[in-house]
C-alpha cells in the first residue's frame, strides 16, 4: 500500500511543510525500518514527510542540527502511523473529485432496409437497436479514478443518459456509477461499462459469458481491476478479479414485450464473479499465459408461465440464502421437482490467453470455452464447445495496427441426450445443455440482447413476442482488422460468418446460415494548442477540438437473420469539464 502513497499538497496539511514526491516518501519508508540511518543525502527528511501526514514523530526518533537519525521503529508503529492518515487522505480524495471531470456529448442515426444489421447493433453495452429506423441523443460526465494514480485513495463516477428513438426504451441510462479505489483494492457501485477481459474489445465477437452486448447491470462490485503481482518483486505471478451482486433492469421491458404465456422472471438478482491469474514476466522472457473463471448467476424474482405454460408461476423470492447459493451454484428450484438442479441460471466460461512477443510483433492465441452446469464446468464431457480465437499485433504502420480471427462452435452442448438418473437407469447424463435459454428466467440476456456473444441471435430480429434464442447451436468464424493511416484518420473491419442448426429441443428443418459486413471510418480533427485571446487562427482551429464523426456501412446476408443494409452516422464531442 505504501508504494501508492501519494503525494499531498503541503497546503492541504500544513503552510508550512514540503511535501516529497512519492519516490522520496519510499525512501523514507525504508529508512524506517533501518536500525540506524542518516538522510543527509536524501532529498527530504523522514520527520518533514510524516508531519505533512499530519502525525507526530515518534519516540525513538532523534532530530540532531547534523540531521535526522532513526534508530530503529516497529512495522507495528508504522502501519499505526499510516493507518491514522487514512481519513486525511479519504478527505483529500473527496476534494480533487471536482478535478479533470470531463464530458461526453454523441448523436447517432442509423438508417436501414428490413432490420438494423448485425454489426451496427451488436457489442455496444446495449446502446443500441434491432429497428431499421433509430438513433439516440447522448450527454455523460465522467471522472476516471486513474487521475489520481499516484494516490492510495482515488474516487471516479460517470453519468450518461440518453433519449432515444427506435429502442426498447425512450430514456436510457447508460450508465451511473462510482468507484472508489483504495491501492490495488475498488469498490464499484452502479452501472458501468466495462471492457471484455482476455479478448480485443473492438475487434472480437464477444466474450461468451461477460460480454459488451447487452446493457450494462447496476451492480455492487468488489474488484482487483489491475494485474496485482503477488510477489512484488517477482513479476511473473499476477492475479486479478472481481465479485458483485446486482439486479436486472429490464422487467417492464418483458412485461410489454412478450406475448401472453411467454415464461419470464419479474426483478431477478444477478450475480458475477470472475478470477484470472498471470504467468510470466514480458519484460524478461518474452511469452505470458493468462487464464481464468467467469461465472454469473440469475436468481431470486417472481417467476411467470415457467416452460411457457400459462399459470404456472412460482415465487423465488430474495432470501439470504439465495444469495450464498448463487455463489457456488448450489439449490434447486421448486420447479425442478425430485430431480434438482442448480438455484436460478448458472453459467460461465473456462478463459485462457497465450501470449508471444517476437521481436516488434505481438500474437495472441485465446480460448473461451462456455458452460451452462456443473458438468460443463468440470469437463466432464471434454471440452468440445469453445470459441478459439488469434490476434496479430504488427510493428507500427500506417495500414493495419491490429487483426483478429476466431472460429466459434456450440454445436456439441454435452450432447443430444438429457437423463435424470432412476431406478431402472441409474446414469446421469446431464446434456442438452441448450445456452443462453431457461425454462424460468429469460436467458443469459438483458434488455432483449444477449450478455456474452452476439453470435447468439437476439430475438428481438424475429419481432414476434418471445427472446428465445433459436440458433445456440452453430459453427461460426469472424475476422477483425482495423488501422490509423493517419493522427486524424481511422478505419474498423468485421466480418461474420455462422451455420446454425436451431436448438436440441426445436431444431431447424434446413440449416441456416448468416454473413454479416460491416466497414467504418473515423475522423478526428488534429489537436492543436490551446489558443490564447489574441491568436485568431489557433481559436479557429480549437473549435474543432475534442470533435469526432463516425460513418459505418453494413449488412446482413442469409436466411439466419434476413437481407439487411443499412449506414450509421455518429457525432462525438469531447472536452473537459472542470
Amino acid at each position: 500500500m505504501w508504494e501508492r502513497m501519494q503525494r499531498y499538497d503541503a497546503e492541504s496539511v500544513s503552510p508550512s511543510v514540503t511535501v516529497g514526491t512519492r519516490r522520496e516518501t519510499e525512501r523514507t519508508y525504508s529508512a524506517l525500518h533501518s536500525p540506524e540511518c542518516t538522510l543527509k543525502a536524501c532529498p527530504t527528511n523522514a520527520d518533514r514527510t510524516i508531519r505533512a501526514l499530519g502525525l507526530s514523530l515518534p519516540s525513538n526518533v532523534v532530530v540532531s542540527g547534523a540531521g535526522t537519525t532513526l534508530k530503529r521503529i516497529s512495522f507495528f508503529t508504522f502501519y499505526l502511523l499510516l493507518f491514522t492518515c487514512l481519513p486525511l487522505q479519504a478527505q483529500d480524495a473527496l476534494y480533487r473529485c471536482r478535478e479533470n471531470v470531463t464530458y461526453e456529448l454523441q448523436g447517432q442515426v442509423s438508417t436501414a432496409i428490413h432490420n438494423n444489421p448485425l454489426w451496427l447493433q451488436a457489442n455496444r453495452h446495449g446502446l443500441s437497436s434491432v429497428k431499421n429506423q433509430n438513433g439516440y441523443a447522448m450527454a455523460g460526465v465522467f471522472r476516471e479514478a486513474a487521475m489520481d494514480s499516484d494516490y492510495v485513495w482515488r474516487i471516479g463516477y460517470g453519468a450518461q443518459v440518453a433519449v432515444a428513438y427506435g429502442f426498447t426504451s425512450i430514456p436510457v441510462i447508460n450508465q451511473l456509477y462510482a468507484d472508489i479505489h483504495a491501492g490495488r483494492f475498488t469498490l464499484s457501485v452502479g452501472s458501468k461499462q466495462r471492457p471484455m477481459e482476455l479478448k480485443n474489445t473492438r475487434l472480437s465477437s464477444g466474450s461468451q459469458t461477460l460480454g459488451i452486448n447487452a446493457r450494462p447491470v447496476p451492480q455492487v462490485r468488489f474488484e482487483v481491476q489491475d494485474w496485482w503481482n503477488v510477489v512484488p518483486r517477482w513479476k511473473w505471478l499476477a492475479v486479478k478479479g472481481h465479485f458483485g451482486y446486482g439486479a436486472l433492469t429490464d422487467t417492464w421491458f418483458e412485461d410489454s414485450y412478450l406475448k401472453s404465456g411467454q415464461h419470464h422472471v419479474r426483478f431477478p438478482l444477478y450475480h458475477s464473479k470472475a478470477g484470472y491469474i498471470r504467468l510470466g514476466d514480458a519484460r524478461k522472457f518474452p511469452l505470458t499465459l493468462e487464464g481464468g473463471l467467469e461465472w454469473a448467476t440469475l436468481f431470486g424474482g417472481s417467476a411467470k408461465n415457467i416452460s411457457d405454460v400459462p399459470g404456472n408461476n412460482e415465487k423465488k423470492g430474495y432470501g439470504p440464502m439465495g444469495f450464498v447459493k448463487a455463489i457456488y451454484g448450489g439449490g434447486s428450484d421448486a420447479s425442478d421437482g425430485i430431480y434438482g438442479n442448480a438455484a436460478g441460471n448458472s453459467l460461465g466460461s473456462w478463459t485462457m490467453r497465450l501470449t508471444a512477443y517476437p521481436g516488434q510483433w505481438k500474437v495472441s492465441a485465446y480460448a473461451d470455452h462456455f458452460f451452462e452446469d456443473h458438468s460443463g464446468l468440470f469437463l466432464e464431457y471434454g471440452w468440445r464447445d469453445a470459441l478459439i480465437g488469434l490476434e496479430v499485433t504488427p510493428p507500427r504502420n500506417p495500414f493495419v495496427t491490429s487483426a483478429v480471427y476466431e472460429y466459434i462452435t456450440t454445436k456439441n452442448q454435452s450432447g443430444a441426450v438429457y437423463h435424470d438418473h432412476t431406478e431402472a437407469v441409474p446414469d446421469q447424463i446431464s446434456a442438452a445443455d441448450n445456452y443462453y435459454n431457461h425454462d424460468s428466467y429469460s436467458g443469459w440476456m438483458h434488455w432483449g440482447q444477449p450478455v456474452g456473444n452476439p453470435l447468439y441471435y437476439t430475438g428481438l430480429y424475429r419481432d414476434d413476442g418471445t427472446l428465445y434464442i433459436s440458433g445456440n447451436r452453430f459453427n461460426g468464424h469472424h475476422v477483425g482488422f482495423e488501422g490509423n493511416p493517419t493522427e486524424r484518420l481511422s478505419w474498423r473491419l468485421l466480418f461474420s460468418h455462422t451455420k446454425s442448426w436451431g436448438t436440441y429441443a426445436r431444431p431447424y428443418a434446413e440449416p441456416r446460415r448468416n454473413s454479416s459486413l460491416m466497414a467504418e471510418v473515423t475522423l478526428q480533427p488534429k489537436l492543436q494548442p490551446r489558443a490564447t485571446y489574441l491568436d485568431y487562427k489557433k481559436r479557429r482551429a480549437d473549435l474543432l477540438r475534442g470533435w469526432a464523426v463516425t460513418a459505418a456501412f453494413a449488412f446482413d446476408r442469409g436466411t439466419a437473420l434476413g437481407n439487411n443494409t443499412g449506414i450509421q452516422l455518429t457525432l462525438t464531442k469531447r472536452g473537459l469539464l472542470h
